[in-house]
C-alpha cells in the first residue's frame, strides 16, 4: 500500500510537472502577466551573445480597416494548443473595425479570422480620442472550456460586448454579453481567478471612466464598475489596470476632480477590491491641483507590481515625468499623499501635455544577482536637472528607455538612475527577457496640436510622423544597444505592444502587419 501511494504521488508530481511546462511559455495578456512587469521568466532562446542575430522571420498582413489611428492591439500567445493538425503555437491580434485573427507562429499563416458584428451606432463621430472602434488588448484563459488544457480568448468588441472564442477555430464558446458600454474607450483586458477586468477613459460615447469587472466564474457573468470620477479621471495606461499577487486590483487616472469623500479620483493611484471593487487605498499627489491644471496627468500610465525584500510594491507614473514607488499595503501613508519614494522629474521639464513624459507601462525585472530593476519608456529629452545615469549610450532628444535599480536607502526603496538607451522616437511599452530589455521605437510624433494651436486629427497626425517603428534590443544591465531593426517596418505602431514567447518577439503596426522577429536556426 505504501509502495502504491508514493507511486501515485509519483504520478501526480509528472503530471502537475507536465502542465506546468505545457502553459510556462504564454504570453495570455498586455505585459505578460497579471502584474504586468513585462518580464517573460521562461524566455531561453533568445540571449544576449544572439539576439543580434535576429530577423524578420515573416510578416502576416491581417484583414482589418484601420480606425482613426487605430489598427491592430498588441499581440498575445498561447503556447502547445492542441488542434486536428497536431500541437500548434498561436499568436492573437485583435483589430480595430471588430477583427480577431490567430496565426500560426511557425509558418505565419492565418489559422483563423472572426469578423464581429457590432450592434447599435454610436453617439459621436469618431475621432483620434474617440475611434468608436476595438481598442483593448484581448486576453488568453487557460482552462477557458471543457478541460483544463483549452484556451480561450476574450475580446472586447465596439459595441462592448464580450466574446469568448475557441483559441483553435475561433468558434464562440458562449455567445456574446455586454461587458462595457457601447462605443466606450476600454483598455487592455486582465484576468485573474476567472474575474475579467478591463478600464474605460474620455468619456467616449457618452460612457462614464472607471473599472470594470466580470465574473466568468458565475452562468450569468455579472459585471460590476466603479467609477473613478466626475467627466474625466480615466484610466487609459497601455496595460489596463494592474492585479497584485495579493488579489487587488492596482490602477492610475487621468486629469478629473479629486474628492475621496464624494467618490472623486483625479490623479490618483487607486487599490480596488477584486470583485466587487470596492476602494481600499488610494495616494494622490500633493501637487494633484497643478497636475489637472497642466493636463500632466497619471492616467496614461499604467502601475507595476512586485516583490522587494519584505514589500509588495506600486510603481508608476506619468506625464509629469516622476516615479512613485508605494507600499501596496498603504499605498499613501495616513495621509494619502506620501509614497514611499517620489523621485525628481527625469523627462517633461518643458511641461508638454503630449509627446513627453512617461506613457505606456514599465517593466520589471530582478536578475540573477537579486538586483530588482524598473525600466520605463520616457518621451523627449531627459531632464538636464535630472540626476545622472551611472551609464547613458549617447544624447537623448526624442524619446529613450531609463533604467533604474531599486536599493533601499534609510528602511525604504528608492530608485537609482542605472542607464540610459540610446535616442529612440518615443518608446512604446518594454518587456524583459533573459538578461534582453526588447522595446519598439514607434516612429510617429505624438504632438495633438499645430504650430497655430489647432487640434490635428488623425489623418495630419499620421501624415507628419516623422520615422517607423523599429525594434531596439538592449543589455538589461548596460543599455547597451544589442541589436536594432532597421527598415525592416515601413510603418509607424500607434499605441501597441510586444509579444515574447519561446525565441520570437512579436510586434504590430498601423498598417496592419504582424511581424514575427527570430533566428535563422531551426525551431
Amino acid at each position: 500500500m505504501k509502495r502504491s501511494t508514493q507511486f501515485l504521488t509519483l504520478l501526480i508530481l509528472v503530471a502537475c510537472t507536465s502542465a506546468s511546462l505545457l502553459f510556462a511559455e504564454q504570453w495570455l495578456m498586455f505585459g505578460g502577466n497579471p502584474q504586468h512587469d513585462s518580464w517573460a521568466r521562461e524566455e531561453t532562446v533568445l540571449n544576449k551573445d544572439n539576439v543580434k542575430s535576429l530577423k524578420v522571420i515573416w510578416t502576416a498582413h491581417i484583414d482589418t480597416v484601420l480606425k482613426e489611428m487605430n489598427g491592430l492591439t498588441a499581440p498575445v500567445v498561447a503556447e502547445n494548443v492542441l488542434t486536428a493538425q497536431g500541437h500548434k503555437d498561436i499568436v492573437v491580434v485583435a483589430g480595430a473595425s471588430d477583427t480577431l485573427d490567430a496565426v500560426d507562429i511557425d509558418t505565419g499563416k492565418v489559422l483563423w479570422h472572426k469578423q464581429f458584428t457590432a450592434e447599435g451606432q454610436p453617439k459621436q463621430q469618431s475621432r483620434w480620442l474617440c475611434p468608436n472602434s476595438l481598442n483593448a488588448t484581448p486576453v488568453i484563459q487557460l482552462g477557458g472550456g471543457a478541460t483544463t488544457r483549452d484556451r480561450t480568448v476574450h475580446a472586447i468588441a465596439s459595441d462592448g460586448k464580450l466574446h469568448s472564442l475557441n483559441i483553435v477555430n475561433g468558434e464562440d464558446r458562449k455567445p456574446p454579453v455586454p461587458f462595457v458600454p457601447e462605443f466606450s474607450k476600454n483598455w487592455s483586458l486582465n484576468l485573474v481567478n476567472g474575474i475579467l477586468y478591463t478600464s474605460t477613459s474620455q468619456g467616449c460615447n457618452g460612457a462614464k471612466s472607471g473599472v470594470y469587472a466580470m465574473d466568468l466564474n458565475k452562468p450569468d457573468r455579472p459585471v460590476t464598475f466603479f467609477q473613478t470620477g466626475v467627466a474625466g479621471a480615466g484610466v487609459w495606461g497601455r496595460a489596463g489596470v494592474t492585479v497584485g499577487t495579493d488579489g487587488n486590483v492596482y490602477a492610475e487616472t487621468g486629469d478629473g476632480p479629486n474628492d475621496p469623500s464624494q467618490g472623486k479620483y483625479g490623479d490618483t493611484f487607486l487599490s480596488l477590491a477584486p470583485k466587487d471593487l470596492k476602494p481600499i487605498d488610494y495616494y494622490t499627489p500633493s501637487n494633484w491641483v497643478w497636475l489637472n491644471r497642466k493636463d500632466l496627468d497619471l492616467g496614461c500610465f499604467s502601475p507595476v507590481f512586485f516583490r522587494y525584500k519584505q514589500r509588495d510594491l506600486v510603481a508608476g507614473g506619468g506625464k509629469e515625468g516622476r516615479l512613485m514607488l508605494l507600499d501596496a499595503k498603504s499605498l499613501g501613508g495616513a495621509n494619502h499623499s506620501e509614497p514611499l519614494y517620489r523621485s525628481p522629474i527625469y523627462s517633461n521639464e518643458d511641461l508638454f501635455s503630449a509627446g513627453r513624459g512617461f506613457w505606456g507601462a514599465p517593466a520589471s525585472w530582478e536578475d540573477p544577482g537579486g538586483t530588482r530593476w524598473i525600466y520605463v519608456p520616457a518621451w523627449g529629452p531627459v531632464s538636464a536637472k535630472a540626476p545622472p545615469f551611472a551609464l547613458t549610450n549617447g544624447a537623448v532628444n526624442t524619446g529613450a528607455l531609463l533604467a533604474f535599480k531599486v536599493e533601499e536607502k534609510d528602511g525604504k526603496p528608492i530608485l537609482t538612475p542605472a542607464w540610459l538607451s540610446p535616442n529612440m522616437g518615443l518608446p512604446e511599452p518594454p518587456i524583459v527577457a533573459n538578461g534582453v530589455v526588447y522595446s519598439v521605437s514607434s516612429g510617429e510624433d505624438a504632438l495633438q496640436a499645430d504650430t497655430e494651436g489647432h487640434l490635428m486629427n488623425s489623418g495630419q497626425r499620421i501624415k507628419t510622423s516623422p520615422g517607423h517603428a523599429v525594434l531596439h534590443a538592449f543589455d538589461a544591465e548596460t543599455g547597451k544597444e544589442l541589436y536594432n531593426s532597421g527598415e525592416a517596418m515601413p510603418a509607424i505602431s500607434h499605441f501597441s505592444g510586444i509579444a515574447i514567447s519561446n525565441g520570437r518577439v512579436f510586434i504590430t503596426t498601423l498598417d496592419s502587419n504582424l511581424y514575427s522577429f527570430g533566428l535563422d536556426e531551426e525551431r
